[in-house]
């Protein structure tokens, strides 16, 4: 399949390009020509399939035509060695936990499918070596680290803001060594999302090494991440609630729910879909005044949705032709300040003693507020609240249980290149790698 940029200024490209460069050359994210709807008899199925066998049929709706059948089952079966379940938390309330993989994160699921894919066109080309950039908020650093940790051919540089990712988050990609380096930014986490774009423009750079992505910018990343819509639907009509499902997504850099619009398009019977924000709003702003004003990010307790021009905010608007009409008939928006961010942790600890982490809450809240009493609501509970110890039990007076995988991590020692946010500072950096 051909995936076209959506700046429409660049080449097409093939699969495998669009996954070894990231980024169009014309700074725009790549789409692909066909999103191609499954068969009516899948989601007659569905609840009878497992989380491997629903995925490789999504998959293949996707990659089928570039990966052979076999390689890429293998990839997805390996990448889904864990569970995604949904759990009831209230009445029509029920939270999909996306956090039983090796980091405890929604974005293990695309750190390893892309680690796999990646690896395998480096091994179909005989490539020497890739190098993956990766800016991070939170947990994507993590998961791609994790994801890509010795794989052969491929080095890892995670950029992370200084002092702005929880303890927990920074130990899981700065401990690891190996072929990952962790580079601490001096800036916000769209300064260090500015220093990877800036990379993927400069020539010299290129010229020197061999550049992709693993934000969700990299459609192998992103795209994955539809898997557990199809999932979540499935576990809901086993218990004979889909009629009217709404899905709820904490929302920062938009890939995460990019991935459930494509899996409406595909024809996953979701009613509507609620973007969940905490002060970084500027989505919910475009849906209340068409208009699109990114802005410089706020520091919240919800770290990983602090983005400030959300990047595939682009694949959204392309998807919808962008039209502000389409896009606000199926999705609608919801904001929250800390201080709602711990009100809803709180509240809802002690009223079901179901424990969240701050970005699932946003979730939690908007479909709180903005259910209907016939729809029944998904949230997707993105992280453990473990991996932001000091909030969560600050919010909730108690103690939390840290899982032994991020113990592990915790008895790591940090290693980190400090970094200014200036781009010519980063250009020498890699220059000299």
């Amino acid at each position: 399949m051909k995936y076209y940029s959506t700046n429409k200024r660049a080449s097409d490209a093939t699969l495998e390009e669009a996954v070894v460069k990231g980024l169009a050359a014309d700074k725009g994210l790549y789409m692909p020509y066909q999103i191609k709807p499954l068969p009516q008899s899948f989601y007659d199925e569905i609840e009878h399939l497992s989380f491997q066998e629903i995925a490789y049929r999504v998959a293949d709706a996707f990659f089928g035509e570039d990966v052979p059948a076999d390689t890429l089952k293998q990839i997805v079966y390996d990448t889904l060695s864990f569970d995604v379940p949904a759990v009831k938390v209230k009445e029509n309330i029920y939270s999909l936990e996306l956090f039983h993989g090796p980091t405890l994160a929604f974005k293990d699921v695309g750190g390893r499918f892309m680690a796999r894919l990646l690896g395998y066109f480096i091994r179909k080309e005989g490539k020497k070596q890739v190098n993956v950039l990766v800016a991070t908020s939170g947990d994507t650093g993590s998961a791609v680290a994790n994801g890509f940790l010795g794989v052969e051919g491929i080095h890892v540089y995670v950029l992370y803001p200084k002092g702005k990712v929880s303890e927990i988050q920074e130990k899981q990609f700065t401990t690891l060594g190996r072929n990952i380096t962790a580079i601490e930014v001096d800036g916000t986490f769209d300064d260090c999302q500015a220093l990877v774009k800036n990379a993927f423009m400069d020539e010299e750079l290129n010229a020197h090494m061999q550049l992709t992505s693993a934000n969700s910018i990299n459609v192998a990343r992103f795209l994955p991440q539809a898997f557990y819509y199809f999932y979540a639907y499935a576990q809901m009509k086993r218990r004979n609630l889909a009629d009217n499902l709404v899905v709820c997504v904490p929302s920062g850099n938009f890939g995460n729910i990019t991935a459930g619009l494509f899996g409406k398009r595909m024809g996953l019977p979701v009613k509507r879909f609620i973007a969940a924000n905490n002060r970084n709003d500027i989505f919910y702003q475009y849906l209340k005044t068409g208009q699109y004003n990114p802005r410089p990010s706020i520091a919240t307790i919800a770290n990983a949705m602090d983005v400030g021009d959300p990047s595939n905010f682009a694949r959204v608007l392309d998807l919808y032709g962008g039209s502000h009409d389409a896009i606000a008939a199926e999705i609608s928006g919801a904001t929250y300040t800390d201080e709602q961010i711990r009100e809803t942790v709180r509240q809802v600890y002690d009223e079901t003693g179901y424990l969240l982490d701050p970005h699932g809450a946003c979730g939690y809240r908007a479909l709180a507020e903005g259910l209907a009493p016939d729809e029944v609501g998904v949230f997707l509970e993105t992280a453990h609240p473990a991996k932001f110890l000091q909030t969560v039990e600050g919010i909730i007076g108690r103690k939390v249980e840290i899982p032994e995988k991020l113990q592990a991590f915790m008895r790591g020692t940090k290693q980190s290149i400090p970094m200014s946010k200036d781009f010519a500072s980063f250009k020498e950096y890699l220059m000299n790698e």
